[in-house]
């Protein structure tokens, strides 16, 4: 197969309509990483939502190491990428970089042989479920109203808010927005909360008991994910599942939530891209959990669609209006559920004429060309 001649990154930046909060954080935009990876006269595109300092990594480190490798050997140039990165620590901002990057080229992969993703990945499904998913503790009453509008009009069956509000100081007022939740979501609709780790244990504890009692079925990071003993104390005191995962960087990580969680969260912008992703799915199958995509619905679709422990896919809110910016080709949902892409060769997706409104810095023309 065709050797990589370059990768190529811009940042984008997408503010959001206000500022948004969950439990234990404040934004007011997010940044979207692009890279685009060439061979051949094709280009793969990838991304990870992380920051400026992320293209940094890919034009400085990851850039030799894969430029003049083989396209087809997607696991090899993982490899080479985390290995020139070992003196700079292969989390955090290293693995988003290379996360961007993988996915760049799974892209430019199935597009040089002509073939969808999903097919040269495996698909085990054709339309992959989704959640609806926001509920940021920033919202007032109706704007909360509108977003689960919205939810139930894609036909989400599940649908989770953020909760531990100011650092879990304002308990009564989680309870009253789980419950309004119920009230606008509907008797049959599966609940989820997600507390950004900005509850302690007790507390965790204490609400978690009155979530069992409202029916929620899902408790996200109920204390932080670095606390993994008191995740697995939390998953044996409560009805409710635990979930967490969603800063595994690597398969250590994976295997120390293992016991700690009913269901694995896995980001592929954050834990290497496709290959990081699989992995991971194929460790928690093994520790019989199933696997929730965290976030980053359009670019997850067609790994979610590869693996057969799959639970959902987050349909975040941000992520939602940010990929129609930045991205042509993203599928709507449509009963609960992504279609996968079947129609055209790699994932289906390129850059939006939009995504030029949002662009914080671009490549210099030919920035990283292998050298022949």
């Amino acid at each position: 197969m065709a050797r990589i001649d370059a990768l190529d990154v811009a940042v984008y930046t997408f503010p959001t309509p206000a500022p948004e909060s969950d439990g234990t954080l404040e934004w007011r935009a997010t940044t979207a990483v692009v890279v685009t990876a060439h061979a051949a006269e094709e280009a793969g595109l990838g991304w990870t939502y992380s920051t400026g300092a992320a293209a940094a990594i890919v034009r400085d480190h990851l850039t030799a190491a894969v430029a003049g490798r083989e396209v087809d050997d997607v696991t090899a140039c993982w490899t080479a990428m985390h290995r020139a990165c070992r003196n700079l620590g292969t989390r955090g901002l290293v693995l988003q970089a290379i996360s961007a990057v993988d996915v760049a080229l799974w892209d430019l992969k199935a597009r040089l042989l002509g073939v969808p993703l999903t097919r040269l990945l495996g698909r085990v499904r054709d339309r992959v479920p989704v959640y609806g998913s926001g509920g940021f503790t920033s919202l007032s009453d109706d704007q909360l109203a509108e977003q689960v509008a919205g939810w139930r009009k894609a036909g989400c069956t599940a649908m989770k808010i953020k909760i531990a509000e100011a650092a879990g100081t304002r308990e009564e007022r989680d309870l009253e927005r789980v419950e309004q939740l119920r009230r606008l979501a509907g008797p049959r609709v599966a609940l989820m909360a997600d507390a950004n780790g900005g509850y302690d244990r007790g507390q965790a504890r204490r609400i978690g008991a009155r979530l069992d009692d409202f029916g929620v079925v899902w408790f996200e990071e109920p204390v932080t994910s670095d606390d993994v003993a008191g995740l697995s104390a939390l998953r044996g005191a409560l009805r409710c599942d635990i979930a967490a995962g969603e800063y595994a960087a690597d398969l250590a990580d994976v295997r120390l939530l293992t016991d700690a969680v009913d269901c694995l969260q896995l980001d592929a912008t954050r834990c290497g891209g496709y290959t990081g992703f699989l992995r991971g799915a194929a460790v928690a199958q093994a520790h019989q959990l199933t696997v929730s995509a965290h976030c980053a619905p359009a670019l997850h679709l067609p790994v979610a669609a590869a693996i057969s422990n799959l639970r959902h896919v987050e349909w975040f809110a941000d992520h939602v209006c940010l990929e129609a910016l930045l991205l042509s080709g993203v599928p709507a949902v449509r009963d609960g559920a992504m279609p996968a892409r079947s129609d055209t060769a790699g994932h289906g997706y390129r850059l939006a004429d939009s995504a030029a409104d949002y662009l914080a810095s671009a490549p210099a023309p030919h920035s990283a060309r292998a050298v022949s």
